[in-house]
């Protein structure tokens, strides 16, 4: 096997070992640590971290360590939020989250750089286009990478299922399920009661064991990127300093365009907290048990996955306008059915529906908004993304942190208004665009033709 194509799969598939845990424990916290809102509160933190850690640790970190040693000890950092769930309270899991989410950011940018790297020596070697081999590499990665939130659900149900403690759930207590759930920290004390301390060790024990091995596995197998490129892409990362990058950024937002584009940014961080921390708690572990949780998150990321890949297909036929429309049309009904369901266990595969439909939409405000701030900051795409992530982190640690204070309708009220606001902002975008476009063929055809782009460094 060539040996470029050997480290992008041993990366590849270190993430996903490393992913199947902690994407299996994002979606179990507000079920798992439900007392005091603990489980929310701590992917709150942990993206109010992230955000921190993008603003300057990545470049620092791969400076100082390179791109191996970066990836392996970014991992770590993984590792003990798994180990923090082991005895979870605020002393543990609060202080993990910290240190995950100090750990994401340079983790995902030495990925990005190492696989740049490895593309543009191989490129160099065969005689190559530098651009097409990286694609392919990237390509590489997120289809191994993509599976993770299949797995990690998976055996986060199969294990949880194992239970004996199954209660059957009454009538009055299904009362307390659904967007007008009575506001407890123990919405799930009813047929869906917390697994036994014996369950959970072995699901937490499998995920640390997922982590250790991903570690294990960029240690031992990744090579070491050779000296002189390793040289060349630290100068490149010591030409922007931490103040410049961190001043482009807001400078940025003197463009009338990324302001408008604020709400549709934050309501991608807003509709995936809400799935993860309230759909999967007051709906699903409230009327089925925490067991099922896996199982429809599975559904997500199935759908998910599948449409971001049709979707980047038919979008250079469709254009951007005609799939964030059909997001929005589907997005808003599920909100609306969502207000008025009474989720109930004789109804078993209206639970897969939602997170089925929230998928599709998903695939949308992922990939289109991607594409969107790639055609229209072409220029600046390095601050322009800084504030992707800066504003979507921010829409997540918004909607974890107002989880437990809310109840649900509450929430889906926020979510349809943000919604709203989102199309509104996004069509002043589309319509400043139609303007600055209009007598030049070239710019419209490469919006409609190149709406499917995407930063494969998100």
């Amino acid at each position: 096997m060539e040996r470029n194509l050997k480290n992008v799969l041993v990366i590849s598939f270190g993430f996903l070992l490393l992913f199947t845990a902690y994407g299996g424990l994002q979606s179990l916290q507000s079920s798992l640590n439900s007392e005091e809102g603990l489980g929310v509160a701590s992917l709150s933190v942990l993206y109010a971290a992230l955000i921190l850690s993008s603003m300057f640790l990545p470049p620092i970190l791969i400076k100082k360590l390179g791109c191996k040693w970066t990836i392996a000890i970014s991992m770590c950092c993984y590792i003990a939020f798994s180990l923090g769930n082991f005895y979870a309270s605020w002393y543990t899991l609060i202080p993990t989250s910290v240190i995950l989410g100090l750990g994401g950011a340079p983790l995902w940018s030495a990925k990005c750089t190492y696989l740049t790297i490895a593309g543009t020596s191989y490129a160099e070697k065969a005689g190559k286009n530098a651009k097409d081999i990286i694609n392919q590499y990237f390509g590489v990665f997120f289809l191994v990478f993509q599976s993770s939130g299949i797995w990690g659900n998976l055996i986060s149900s199969l294990i949880l299922s194992q239970s004996s403690t199954k209660v059957d759930i009454s009538e009055e207590d299904l009362e307390c399920c659904g967007a007008y759930n009575c506001l407890t920290d123990s919405t799930n004390t009813t047929g869906s009661a917390k697994p036994s301390n014996s369950l959970i060790y072995t699901l937490l024990g499998v995920y640390t064991a997922s982590g250790v091995l991903a570690v294990l596995l960029v240690i031992i197998f990744l090579d070491q990127i050779k000296s002189d490129q390793a040289e060349t892409e630290k100068e490149k990362l010591e030409a922007p300093s931490f103040w410049s990058t961190f001043l482009a950024t807001f400078r940025h937002l003197k463009d009338k365009r990324q302001c408008l584009l604020i709400p549709l940014t934050m309501y991608s961080g807003f509709e995936q907290g809400f799935l993860s921390g309230d759909y999967t708690k007051v709906y699903v572990t409230c009327a089925l048990g925490i067991q099922y949780v896996g199982y429809v998150m599975i559904c997500f990321a199935a759908v998910n996955s599948l449409c971001s890949l049709l979707f980047g297909k038919i979008s250079q036929f469709t254009g951007r306008k005609f799939l964030f429309a059909l997001a929005t049309v589907t997005n808003t009904a599920c909100i609306i059915a969502l207000l008025v369901w009474k989720p109930h266990p004789k109804q078993l595969a209206v639970f897969f529906v939602f997170p089925a439909l929230w998928g599709l939409s998903d695939a949308v405000w992922q990939t289109q908004t991607n594409g969107l701030y790639g055609i229209l900051f072409e220029k600046h795409k390095e601050a322009a993304f800084a504030n992707y992530r800066l504003w979507e982190s921010l829409g997540f640690v918004i909607a974890f942190g107002y989880s437990t204070k809310l109840q649900a309708y509450i929430k889906l009220y926020i979510l349809l208004s943000v919604l709203v606001l989102s199309m509104v902002t996004y069509g002043a975008v589309e319509y400043l665009e139609a303007k600055r476009s209009t007598g030049t063929p070239a710019a419209t055809k490469k919006e409609n033709g190149g709406s499917h782009s995407q930063e494969t460094c998100m």
